[in-house]
């Protein structure tokens, strides 16, 4: 083909009464005069429109099937909802709420009203706040509580985690000014005493969640830090990062750190709490009190969405047993080897794979030496980059030459859509 073959616009864009021809007409002449132009045949310019229409009208933010066996999966969308924080968000959305409004009192409410009462109950914490995310929570409590005094933290948790998010950073950035205490490797509760002093608004405990530090080292028990910062009569917010409910694995849980005596606690929703993207911080109520009140909390609060999705998820908390059931994130965490095994032979029967024995992780910056015993379907190497051009997209681990879907993270009603992938994904 040369360049005055080409179809006009309007001559390719005509076979479509779609709003978006004449734009994705226009992209594949562009793209068949470049072809042309290198020397090489642009091929059905038909196939090639109707390709660019289908792509125009694809969402760009897509279901994922994920099938690398890492659990809360940052670039994945972290922790994917149960069923009832699902049906909370139809519910909120399908038409208006009572987010900002007191039926009881016919007057202006507070959206965090709706959720305070059950974090109370179950992590017997005064009262609670929520913002958008765990970094938005840290900003807030540091900004409310310290702006333009000291805050103590070890330098041992002066931590950077995803995207380049630095505790130090997010200190400058809240007017608080940093005092490190301690070492990288050994703090004792008597550097933090020592360097308490007038100027000492706060003591921040960062729970390290996604490293940890072996060999000669030495970190207080929070008792200690909240023994230490007691004498001083300083407040203590203990940062747990990922923020787990129940016990799991040795993740500090938020009532036994309140227990420990913090003063505040502050930890994120989609983590090993299993919800939306949330920052949650929940202790004293006085202290809350002070963060609702500051300018930044109607910057950084949770939207209604979020705010249903979380309430539905912490009504799954009541009774621990069902949460363990229907909460994806842990129910994928405590799923028997037996059971992961048994989804990857059935997906191997179905791929004409092979069942190959591998290791999950929780992922989301949480546990970071929790290794779970897994099972996968090993495929061909070659499959990669069709299954996650696929609708819906798969995306496994490629692993010494073999593309491995990691059946922890599949559930039973995925396996089907994963082997029709592969399928098709073979076919092209």
């Amino acid at each position: 083909m040369e360049l005055r073959d080409l179809p006009s616009v309007d001559e390719l864009a005509r076979v479509s009464s779609d709003p978006l021809a004449v734009a994705a007409a226009r992209s594949v002449i562009d793209r068949a005069r470049e072809q042309i132009r290198a020397g090489r045949d642009p091929g059905d310019l038909g196939a090639a429109f109707a390709s660019e229409l289908a792509s125009a009208r694809r969402p760009a933010f897509r279901r994922v099937l994920n099938a690398t066996g890492v659990i809360v999966h940052t670039n994945l969308g972290r922790a994917p909802l149960a069923a009832a924080a699902l049906d909370r968000i139809a519910e909120t959305a399908r038409g208006y709420s009572n987010l900002e409004y007191d039926l009881a009192a016919g007057e202006r409410g507070s959206r965090q009203d709706h959720v305070a009462g059950i974090f109370g109950r179950l992590t017997d914490a005064e009262s609670a706040i929520v913002v958008n995310n765990n970094a938005g929570a840290m900003l807030l409590a540091l900004a409310a509580l310290a702006e333009g005094r000291e805050v103590l933290v070890s330098r041992g948790e002066l931590i950077e985690i995803g995207d380049g998010f630095r505790i130090p950073d997010v200190l400058a950035r809240s007017g608080a000014t940093l005092v490190e205490v301690g070492t990288t490797n050994r703090t004792r509760a008597a550097d933090y005493e020592q360097s308490a002093r007038p100027e000492t608004a706060l003591v921040l405990r960062v729970h390290q969640s996604n490293f940890r530090v072996v060999g000669f080292t030495e970190l207080p028990p929070l008792e200690e830090v909240v023994a230490a910062a007691r004498a001083h009569d300083i407040p203590l917010l203990d940062d747990l990062g990922s923020g787990a409910l129940l016990d799991v694995f040795d993740e500090p849980t938020v009532r036994a750190s309140l227990a420990a005596g913090a003063d505040l606690v502050c930890f994120s929703g989609d983590k090993l709490l299993g919800g939306p993207q949330a920052g949650i911080v929940a202790g004293r109520a006085d202290l809350v009190e002070k963060l609702r009140r500051h300018p930044l909390h109607r910057a950084l609060r949770i939207d209604k969405l979020s705010l249903a999705a979380l309430e539905g998820t912490l009504q799954l908390y009541l009774d621990p047993a069902r949460a363990m059931r229907e909460i994806p994130v842990l129910r994928m965490m405590h799923a028997d080897a037996a059971s992961v095994r048994a989804r990857a032979a059935r997906l191997a029967a179905a791929t004409g794979g092979e069942v190959e024995e591998t290791v999950s992780r929780v992922g989301g910056g949480a546990l970071p030496l929790a290794e779970l015993p897994s099972f996968a379907c090993a495929i061909e190497e070659s499959l990669a980059g069709p299954l996650r051009a696929h609708d819906p997209p798969v995306v496994g681990i490629v692993r010494d030459g073999r593309l491995l879907l990691d059946c922890r993270t599949l559930a039973d009603d995925e396996l089907d859509e994963v082997a029709a992938a592969v399928s098709e994904a073979r076919c092209h």
